[in-house]
């Protein structure tokens, strides 16, 4: 447990809660609801803002890159702020979380300027640190889509296919991220409580819109790697085509070979032979011949727009 103070207002940072820290925490604020630090110490709840008349309890969901896996996977924060006091906890994972704390801890002007002026200024100053880190992650998410959409046509479909799936994981990951934080930023601009003063709605709304940008932003993404899917779907049927197309006319071009070569493959004389008469000539009379058919049926294909 982490704690920085300035002109009476705290900003208590846990990161990993113990059941150690729940008590620290239940010893500070006994009038925090029993409900309220049991989620603290749960893995993964879903976001929310639960009302008390001493405090707002918060629950948010930020996204976090995971390298190994290309996708990226929520993390949690819980907020409390009350008069005087935010307390944020989290897996220490978020780095705006954790560069905004280091930054106050080692410059006092800037733990003036986050926990100066009040509390309920602190708690908007750390959500909208999160909220602004979601933007260069969806940067990096369109920068991979352009990337798709110009080696679309020249790479190996199958890397290409493969980098789209990652890429669209990705994408339904984020969205889902985002689209479940939308209502808890408009429930804090709109809420009426004494620990949010009425001078911070425009606040959360500028929160709320960057969002909703967010939200606009994950979306459009998600119905252009839908497109580019369906246009790789799309070059990999025509491939698969072609390639049936090229085995089908050679199918049909053997199949008199075959019918020629199986009538005199059963041991009787060939065309102009007799039974005694063994010469070579017909042999390669009848290979011309065949020849012929298939230069001809090769023809008739390329006439027809076959091949």
């Amino acid at each position: 447990m982490q704690k920085l103070s300035h002109n009476g207002v705290n900003w208590i940072n846990v990161i990993h809660p113990t059941p150690a820290d729940v008590e620290i925490l239940r010893g500070l604020f006994p009038y925090i609801h029993p409900l309220n630090l049991e989620d603290i110490r749960s893995p993964m709840e879903r976001p929310k803002i639960d009302e008390a008349d001493e405090y707002l309890y918060v629950v948010m969901h930020f996204p976090w890159f995971d390298k190994r896996q290309s996708l990226s996977r929520p993390r949690e924060v819980d907020l409390i702020v009350g008069r005087g006091y935010v307390v944020t906890v989290h897996d220490g994972t978020l780095m705006p979380l954790l560069t905004l704390y280091e930054l106050c801890e080692d410059d006092e002007p800037q733990r003036a300027r986050l926990l100066g002026r009040g509390a309920n200024h602190a708690f908007y100053t750390i959500i909208d640190q999160l909220v602004d880190y979601v933007l260069p992650i969806l940067r990096k998410v369109d920068a991979n889509i352009r990337r798709i959409e110009e080696d679309i046509f020249n790479r190996d479909t199958r890397d290409v296919i493969r980098d789209i799936s990652l890429v669209r994981r990705d994408v339904i990951a984020l969205r889902r991220i985002i689209r479940q934080q939308v209502p808890i930023v408009e429930q804090l601009e709109q809420v009426e409580h004494p620990i949010i003063h009425e001078d911070l709605e425009e606040y959360f709304g500028d929160i709320a819109d960057h969002l909703h940008k967010a939200r606009d932003i994950i979306d459009e993404d998600y119905e252009i790697i839908t497109s580019l899917a369906d246009t790789a779907d799309t070059l990999a049927s025509h491939k698969i085509n072609e390639v049936m197309r090229i085995l089908t006319v050679i199918s049909v071009i053997m199949l008199p070979l075959t019918l020629i070569s199986s009538i005199y493959g059963m041991n009787i004389p060939l065309p102009g032979q007799t039974e005694f008469d063994r010469e070579p000539d017909p042999f390669w009379l009848l290979a011309l011949f065949m020849l012929g058919i298939s230069i001809a049926m090769l023809w008739y294909f390329k006439r027809r727009r076959w091949l």
